[in-house]
């Protein structure tokens, strides 16, 4: 019997964080930066329950001109300070390639999304930083279209690539995306590069966000990105799909019990 050789495993490390390592790495906050008060609450909160990175858009690609479009660089500025006062990195997203020294140089890691998984002068920016690149799967991407997008960060000369599933877009409409969850065992067979899992824009319902928390741990995700509100339901974006400080705080118990559970890799 041939025995396959075993995945050389590449772990990111942010200051003291190593994601891709034997701990499960949160990052969690408010989809978008709407105040520093509502953005310090909320990092509070996330920070008291185990999280160790800071998610919050600065700049939000949105279906529709007139939503709530970001903050920009204000926005930044409030998650550096926010982030220094509570001992967090951040994750924050860059749109286009001006802003991509911007988003360097008040964050750790540097989220490309979903929307701009193909754009290669974006990558290739992001990747020239040096900066982790968080990198979501495209909405309709193929795993071997999302792995290629990630290569364009590689050959930048920057080995710190995350992939992140977030759900793609299926024929089924009861949740806003379907989250594959498959792929992330997948990826841990074949892929040296760490995996995490963002269950809120996977499902687009509060409800979900748990349980598709849960079996992302067991599927051997590499960590978690999750959009959490003090008012969820005066949130400017996304808030149907944001979580409660007190429902984070229930998932972080949740996850840690499945994490340390699952054998050693």
């Amino acid at each position: 019997m041939t025995v396959e050789p075993a995945i050389s495993r590449h772990i990111v490390r942010v200051g003291e964080i190593s994601i891709g390592g034997p701990e499960l790495t949160v990052m969690a906050g408010p989809c978008a930066v709407e105040s520093e008060e509502i953005l310090y609450a909320t990092a509070r909160h996330v920070a008291a329950a185990g999280a160790r990175v800071l998610r919050g858009g600065a700049f939000k690609p949105r279906t529709s001109p007139r939503d709530f479009q970001g903050l920009g660089l204000p926005a930044l500025k409030m998650l550096r300070r926010v982030a220094d006062e509570l001992g967090l990195a951040v994750v924050t997203e860059a749109l286009d390639t001006r802003d991509v020294d911007s988003v360097a140089e008040y964050s750790e890691i540097i989220q490309i999304g979903s929307r701009n998984m193909h754009n290669s002068a974006l990558l290739k920016e992001a990747g020239r930083t040096g900066r982790p690149v968080l990198l979501k799967r495209g909405i309709s991407a193929t795993l071997k279209e999302w792995l290629a997008a990630s290569e364009y960060v590689l050959e930048a000369g920057n080995p710190n690539v995350i992939l992140c599933e977030r759900g793609i877009r299926t024929f089924e409409t009861a949740t806003r995306n379907t989250l594959d969850l498959g792929v992330v065992s997948l990826l841990k067979e074949t892929s040296g590069l760490p995996v995490l899992v963002d269950p809120s824009h996977g499902t687009g319902r509060r409800s979900l966000v748990e349980p598709m928390s849960r079996a992302a741990v067991a599927a051997g995700a590499d960590g978690l990105i999750i959009e959490v509100h003090p008012e969820p339901e005066k949130a400017l974006c996304d808030g149907a799909q944001s979580l409660t400080p007190e429902g984070f705080a229930h998932l972080m118990e949740q996850v840690a019990r499945i994490r340390s559970a699952l054998p050693a890799a």
